[in-house]
């Protein structure tokens, strides 16, 4: 099973670069990010004639995150269970086959020391919590073949980072943001990517601000977490640069893991 995870930045606007990277790569399953349009809005028919069933938790102009899945999709998770109807749009679960899927857009926190910041923090003590009582372990273990993948708006560490010390201290890469992405491999979580890279240079998005693309300036924030079942499962994580150049891309690549069935 191949899934991708891709940071869209508004799926309407970025549809006719979606449409021939869904047709070309085929993955089984893709979770969106950023997708910037209420569940209405959501250009379903021309992704549903490519073979994808589709489930989304949209928002208008800010946030949303859809799935889609050529093999079904079942027990559809939207935000937390305490979201009211004004909540972000940033959290949607499902089950496909064998493999459970989080899919999640964190929040930026836009600078060290602001409200947002301190939002962000917050949001993801939230998210920890969540994964511990929706996920359950046994023995220390998480039972399931869990996914968890997005923009998760942090890098591991300074590998993940293309001028370190430029970026110390910054929203992204800050140590109280970086402690709670380790929070959540703190409950039996790890980093896919690291399975098959140790070393740095492999980043996911790049700014459009400092074209930061054209000189490989950038940061690793999308990340696939898997339980030890999909991680022993997992064959390759790749990053998609090509499908981050060319004309209106978004500002992040897709990444792909892939999982061997049956394993």
């Amino acid at each position: 099973m191949r899934i991708a995870t891709w940071n869209v930045n508004s799926v309407r606007a970025r549809l006719p670069r979606l449409l021939p990277w869904l047709a070309e790569r085929r993955p089984d399953v893709v979770c969106l990010q950023e997708t910037k349009c209420v569940d209405e809005a959501f250009p379903r028919e021309p992704i549903e004639e490519l073979g994808y069933e589709i489930v989304t938790h949209g928002q208008k102009t800010y946030n949303g995150v859809a799935i889609l899945s050529r093999r079904g999709i079942e027990d559809v998770v939207r935000g937390f269970p305490e979201d009211g109807p004004d909540a972000e749009r940033r959290v949607l679960g499902a089950t496909i086959e064998d493999v459970m899927v989080l899919d999640l857009y964190v929040v930026n926190g836009e600078s060290v020391g602001s409200d947002k910041y301190a939002r962000k923090l917050a949001w993801l003590e939230r998210l920890r919590e969540f994964i511990d009582e929706h996920y359950p372990s046994s023995g220390g273990r998480l039972a399931q073949r869990l996914v968890v993948t997005g923009d998760f708006n942090i890098t591991f560490d300074d590998r993940d980072v293309y001028d370190p010390d430029a970026w110390r201290d910054r929203v992204l890469c800050s140590e109280p943001e970086r402690d709670g992405l380790a929070a959540l491999l703190g409950l039996g979580l790890r980093d896919a990517f690291r399975k098959f890279e140790e070393g740095g240079g492999h980043y996911t998005w790049w700014d459009f601000r400092t074209r930061g693309f054209q000189g490989n300036r950038g940061l690793r924030i999308d990340h696939f977490l898997m339980s030890d079942e999909a991680y022993e499962a997992c064959s390759g994580v790749e990053v998609d640069l090509e499908a981050r150049g060319g004309e209106k891309p978004s500002d992040h690549a897709p990444v792909i893991a892939t999982l061997v069935e049956g394993s």
